[in-house]
């Protein structure tokens, strides 16, 4: 019993501290009640995943209207392996935002910044676990609207302009969402998820069934920032503050990526989506030409944020490439990129971020002789940018040796060679970071510069020993996304999937 009521909180917790956050108004109050807020949604989402692990699917029906005629919670494996990614991120990057927000937001907007990173939170938690296609679309857009706030919020004007553009992609990619949730209800009569895939197995054939697919999957793919829907993506995240950069970063795009996977495999069906709509083919080759567009666009850039942007879509397209083998292994490798790549992302950005802390840059001519000057700093960059290559004993290699067995369980021979292809360029555009940090000197200055402050290297490198632990240690990631895997197959509408 105090489990099916466990499965509210991370939605909870973060929704009722936003308000009150806000009226607390002062800013160290504001940042430890909403700090202490995500770390208990954080441990709620622990023992969600660790139960979900050991006893199946938890289900909570909403004021106590059991489903499909009330909104009910829907908890498995699958969503509490990236729930968790997304709650322990959003903690650790409220303790490092203390001092980074001092740099780059006006001191009037800390409590909103504040608030607005609890509404993301409960947001992107109410996506993962609701089991109601048209209250996804409300988190959705909960999370969406407190990201537009983020965004906004840098000292730098240009954050307006991406904040804006963010806003008009993002509302395009909504409706579309709408749209295609409005048809399947016209059709079925039903929007709880279960319910739905029960219904569409009859209509099958039906153009109104097949249109909103098509919506839907449009409108989640801007919102994942798919190629060639990304471009919202790169100036956001380049003029965004560092501390919501490494939160939607490592958290809502993997949530979108979630959402796709739930409605392919849990609503339409994988037998339908890619055996009969073809969809399988299409995902396969937009993932591998973001994968070395994005790649190479990544290589030529001088801003770093920037060039770790469309290294994020790059990423993607592994995630959708793993989704796109259909088979148990290669979606298992896309749920692992999923929670790998947030750990990765995370400790990233908050090592650039502590760069333009310090420096008030992020070219990387700022980042010249730095290793020597801000070795902790530089030594978290230069252990997650191996991870984002994928050496091994980091969890970047575990993802890619993953989904590298799935092509080749396949036969798909070309596929595992692109994989490998895509992580040289990785190679460029880190080495190049790397090869400023601690092979150049730096400019003549007559600013010490110097480390960080404990706040902010203290949850950067905790995320930094996430990534060695967890590329050594893989038995709670592989088996979270193994059996999620499964259960997802296990619920498609009449696909066998294959390890």
């Amino acid at each position: 019993m105090l489990e099916q009521h466990l499965a509210v909180l991370p939605i909870i917790l973060p929704l009722i501290a936003a308000p009150i956050t806000l009226i607390l108004g002062r800013s160290s109050l504001s940042w430890g009640f909403a700090t202490f807020m995500s770390a208990w949604a954080c441990l709620a989402s622990w023992q969600l995943l660790m139960s979900t692990l050991s006893n199946g699917v938890l289900s909570y029906a909403v004021g106590g209207w059991p489903p499909p005629w009330g909104i009910e919670l829907r908890v498995d494996s699958a969503n509490a392996f990236v729930l968790l990614a997304v709650s322990a991120v959003s903690t650790l990057v409220l303790i490092y935002a203390k001092k980074s927000i001092h740099k780059e937001i006006e001191s009037s907007k800390h409590v909103l910044y504040y608030t607005a990173h609890l509404l993301c939170l409960a947001g992107l938690s109410g996506i993962l676990m609701t089991g109601d296609a048209f209250n996804l679309f409300v988190f959705l857009e909960i999370s969406s609207l407190a990201t537009y706030t983020l965004v906004s919020l840098a000292s730098d004007r240009r954050c307006l302009t991406a904040a804006f553009r963010y806003l008009v992609m993002g509302t395009i990619g909504a409706t579309f969402i709408l749209i295609g949730v409005g048809m399947l209800y016209m059709k079925t009569g039903t929007l709880n998820m279960l319910d739905l895939a029960n219904r569409i197995d009859i209509y099958d054939s039906s153009r109104t069934i097949n249109t909103g697919l098509a919506f839907i999957m449009v409108g989640v793919s801007i919102k994942l920032a798919l190629f060639p829907l990304h471009m919202w993506l790169p100036p956001a995240y380049t003029h965004a503050p560092s501390a919501v950069t490494a939160f939607l970063a490592s958290t809502a795009t993997k949530v979108a990526v979630y959402v796709m996977i739930r409605f392919i495999f849990t609503v339409f069906g994988a037998e339908h989506v890619f055996h009969e709509m073809g969809m399988d083919l299409i995902l396969m080759a937009l993932a591998i030409v973001a994968i070395f567009k994005c790649s190479y666009m990544a290589t030529v850039q001088s801003n770093i944020k920037a060039l770790l942007a469309y290294s994020s879509v790059a990423q993607i397209g592994y995630m959708i490439l793993g989704v796109s083998l259909v088979s148990v292994g290669g979606l298992m490798s896309g749920l692992l990129h999923i929670f790998n790549h947030a750990l990765m992302k995370g400790a990233l950005f908050m090592a650039v971020g502590a760069v333009f802390y310090r420096l008030g840059s992020v070219d990387i001519k700022a980042f010249k002789g730095l290793g020597r000057k801000m070795p902790w700093t530089m030594a978290a960059f230069t252990i997650a940018g191996l991870s984002i290559i994928g050496v091994p004993l980091t969890v970047g290699f575990v993802s890619k040796w993953y989904l590298v067995g799935a092509a080749l369980q396949q036969n798909h021979w070309l596929l595992a060679g692109l994989v490998l292809a895509g992580s040289l360029l990785a190679v460029v555009y880190i080495g190049r970071v790397l090869e400023a940090a601690y092979f150049q000197s730096a400019p003549k200055s007559d600013v010490e510069i110097k480390e960080v402050p404990l706040m902010m290297l203290i949850p950067m490198w905790l995320l930094v020993a996430a990534n060695v632990y967890f590329g050594i240690d893989t038995s709670l990631t592989v088996e979270a996304a193994d059996k999620a895997a499964q259960l997802l197959f296990a619920g498609s509408n009449g696909l066998e999937g294959t390890k």
